[in-house]
């Protein structure tokens, strides 16, 4: 991924359905990634769970197995109050030195986060430095870097807001289709990084129709198919309750690859 662009690698994430594996499994790919990496590039790991004993457990060995950053979902399924969620964060930054970003998705974790909790959890946290934002609200990425400046870390989760997210000041992108297309994704940072805004709006809707195909069904079907169709991954095999795609679905994504230009022509 970083040779094709990528500028860092996030582990654990979505579309590693981290939900699905074991504390042990979520490790060792920690431990793959620090060993393969080898400092060539920063790593961000994702230890969040619903439980709290788990993310305890993943953040400490993310920790000591030479992370660079974490990044922890709220907890799902819970529905916590906006209380819980502080003293929550608080309690996991100060068991660990790293960098710690919540991972804000709602759509999945049935709870969002105020402005108010993520001030209260910078006021008891002094290392926890921002969020992957992965819901359809632009104006929550305003009022976050209006009150917290530049420095509070806003990466795009949600990639059709992947353009106005960077245009607005989120520091980078987080999203499915880095692990199918990092170059363009890299390229889309760098052109607004570097205030060429009419290429990063070109570059914004070249990619509207690929960005558009991860929902395509649950996330991340759709992905791991596209993986495999481009020979990234071996085979697509997602873990009980998820599917993989069916026919009519790959068909429509093969459709989404070869007007991308993704896929090599066909004799």
């Amino acid at each position: 991924m970083c040779r094709r662009g990528g500028h860092g690698v996030l582990v654990n994430g979505t579309t590693a359905e981290p939900s699905t594996l074991t504390v042990e499994e979520r490790n060792r790919l920690v431990d793959v990634a620090v060993e393969t990496v080898g400092g060539k590039t920063q790593i961000v790991a994702a230890t969040g769970s619903q439980s709290h004993a788990e993310t305890v457990a993943l953040t400490d060995h993310a920790t000591r197995a030479g992370a660079d950053g974490l990044l922890i979902v709220t907890p799902y399924y819970l529905r916590p109050p906006q209380r819980g969620l502080v003293k929550y964060y608080v309690d996991l930054a100060e068991r660990t030195p790293l960098p710690v970003m919540v991972y804000h998705i709602p759509g999945r974790a049935a709870v969002g986060v105020t402005l108010d909790t993520f001030r209260r959890i910078a006021d008891g946290a002094p290392n926890f430095v921002g969020m992957k934002h992965a819901v359809n609200d632009l104006g929550f990425v305003t009022e976050c870097l209006a009150h917290f400046g530049r420095e509070f870390r806003i990466f795009v989760g949600l990639e059709e807001l992947s353009f106005p997210m960077l245009a607005v000041g989120a520091a980078g992108l987080m999203n499915a289709v880095g692990n199918l297309a990092p170059a363009i994704v890299a390229r889309l940072y760098s052109a607004v990084q570097e205030g060429r805004i009419e290429d990063a709006r070109n570059l914004h809707f070249q990619m509207f129709e690929l960005n558009q195909a991860v929902f395509f069904d649950t996330n991340p079907i759709p992905i791991k198919y596209m993986a495999k169709r481009l020979g990234i991954l071996p085979r697509n095999e997602p873990r009980l309750p998820m599917l993989p795609a069916e026919p009519e679905l790959e068909r429509r994504l093969d459709g989404v690859l070869s007007r991308a230009g993704m896929l090599a022509t066909e004799a």
